[in-house]
């Protein structure tokens, strides 16, 4: 039950990234799912989810980084 609780989470807060306006925000929810989208394919054995999410989740860091560097 809270493994789907934890996935109806990581899809709501991929679907909030496309209302964003802001990068920093859009940022900060990219990596808020991709977290949850970690722990949802994990606990499901949904490794493809996890794998995806591995490799995505470096790269909303990179770009949060370059935002609050000013890069």
């Amino acid at each position: 039950m809270w493994v789907d609780a934890l996935g109806w989470v990581a899809a709501s807060l991929t679907l909030l990234t496309f209302s964003m306006r802001g990068m920093l925000a859009l940022r900060l929810a990219g990596i808020a799912s991709n977290i949850a989208f970690m722990g949802y394919g994990a606990a499901e054995g949904l490794y493809p989810v996890v794998a995806l999410h591995l490799a995505l989740l470096p790269c909303n860091l990179m770009r949060l980084r370059e935002l609050c560097r000013g890069v």
